[in-house]
């Protein structure tokens, strides 16, 4: 298992990418979470076999009305996640 965290950049708010992204998520097996940050990218953290989630980031190309400018992509400490969830509400992201 591997743990990444993934920016996505472009018209990523306010068109559904979340929900986009944990159908993907959920149809693939992938916990983790998303998020929307403060200067217009969406936060992914995302755990599973690294070939699925190579699958994973290659498929949010396909989400509907968004337009993917820049995907920057890093592992991180592994993080088991239960399940995909969204993150709404008050940002609490700390670099």
């Amino acid at each position: 298992m591997k743990t990444v965290e993934i920016k996505v950049s472009g018209r990523v708010q306010g068109v559904g990418f979340r929900a986009c992204i944990k159908r993907i998520a959920t149809n693939l097996g992938v916990g983790g979470e998303a998020m929307n940050l403060p200067d217009g990218r969406v936060l992914i953290t995302a755990t599973a076999d690294p070939v699925v989630l190579d699958k994973f980031v290659s498929m949010l190309y396909g989400c509907p009305r968004v337009v993917i400018r820049d995907i920057i992509q890093q592992e991180v400490p592994h993080a088991p996640y239960p399940e995909f969830t969204i993150q709404r509400g008050s940002y609490q992201y700390s670099t």
